[in-house]
């Protein structure tokens, strides 16, 4: 994908994105886009990164800029602070754009997926930053925008793309995988343990008329899925929806290399926060981390050779949740799971 870095306050260049509604404007300067955006655990985050955002030339990612809110506090918290912030979704550019107008002299955003940071930073001129943060899943733009389908409680079309000018949709998936496909995918990503109950009734539904809006499919797996199974765990189509969104934005391929870029960009005494929102994504976070706070160093050493010692320092203890104030505030804040860890050393090098 290409990339276009501008600074906040300028929109980025559009043809004709799908979904794109003419007229609908969110102002700079009110509370629109501010309302649409509750960021989840703010406070801690800025916690967690401050030691390493507070000394002039500090640079700070926002790996998934959504429609700002983070990527605000960061710069209104740390003045001294150059924030570089990508995101996929060319609309959420947009938007965050007008949000962080007022900091346009420190801010560039970029059109990228979070695991094309290394090439970003290399064309920025940027070799290490001081701080990274990762906001991963869906955005509250994507889940309150209806046309974007992402949202099992509303009809839709079945797109779910982040960046609606390429890829597959979510309808493609469904009407054209194979059935084996479709049921390893809502294993593996939706952790449904009907997947094969729900996959035979797409399979027939799809032959009579291919799938285009949310609703037929949320009416499917009603009444595909047997009574207990619709009596715990929520929405009985969040697990089929989590897995085909997964699918269509390569979201868990995309996380495991971005993470481990990430921890490679950044400094002696850098730091990162992840916020994951589903136990996918919180295992394969903690891996990465849990492996760089481990030392490499054979069994039995008498003295670890600094090649085999850690590289990073973990800052949570295991995973931090929201508070129950900050759910009973914001109900999206709830599956939320945050890691932290800092760079104290630099990869060895033969």
């Amino acid at each position: 994908m290409t990339t276009e870095e501008q600074p906040a306050g300028k929109e980025p260049t559009r043809e004709g994105a799908p979904g794109e509604k003419p007229g609908e404007e969110f102002p700079a300067a009110d509370g629109s886009v501010r309302e649409k955006h509750n960021p989840v655990m703010l406070r801690r985050c800025l916690d967690l990164l401050a030691p390493s955002l507070a000394e002039p030339g500090a640079t700070v990612v926002d790996c998934t800029l959504g429609l700002g809110g983070h990527s605000e506090a960061l710069l209104a918290t740390f003045p001294a602070a150059r924030l570089i912030a990508l995101d996929r979704d060319q609309e959420a550019l947009r938007l965050a754009g007008q949000r962080l107008a007022p900091y346009a002299d420190r801010a560039t955003l970029v059109h990228a997926v979070y695991d094309e940071l290394p090439d970003v930073l290399d064309r920025l001129g940027v070799p290490r930053v001081q701080g990274v943060l990762f906001d991963l899943g869906v955005s509250s733009m994507q889940l309150d925008e209806a046309d974007r389908g992402f949202a099992y409680a509303r009809d839709a079309p079945l797109d779910m793309r982040m960046d609606q000018t390429t890829g597959m949709s979510a309808a493609d998936v469904l009407n054209t995988y194979p059935p084996g496909e479709l049921v390893r995918l809502l294993r593996a990503y939706g952790e449904e343990k009907q997947a094969k109950r729900i996959v035979e009734a797409v399979v027939r539904e799809r032959a009579r008329e291919p799938f285009s809006n949310s609703a037929r499919l949320v009416e499917l797996i009603r009444d595909a899925l047997p009574q207990a199974a619709k009596r715990t765990g929520g929405n009985p189509a969040k697990r089929t929806f989590q897995a085909l969104r997964i699918e269509v934005n390569g979201e868990l391929d995309v996380l495991q290399r971005a993470v481990p870029a990430a921890v490679d960009t950044l400094a002696v005494g850098g730091r990162i926060a992840v916020l994951s929102y589903h136990s996918l994504e919180d295992r394969l976070v903690k891996r990465v981390l849990t492996a760089g706070a481990t030392s490499t160093a054979p069994p039995g050493l008498p003295v670890v050779p600094e090649q085999y010692q850690p590289r990073l320092k973990l800052l949570t203890r295991g995973a931090e949740l929201p508070s129950e104030d900050e759910i009973a505030e914001n109900r999206r804040a709830a599956p939320a799971r945050l890691r932290g860890a800092e760079r104290i050393r630099e990869a060895h090098t033969a």
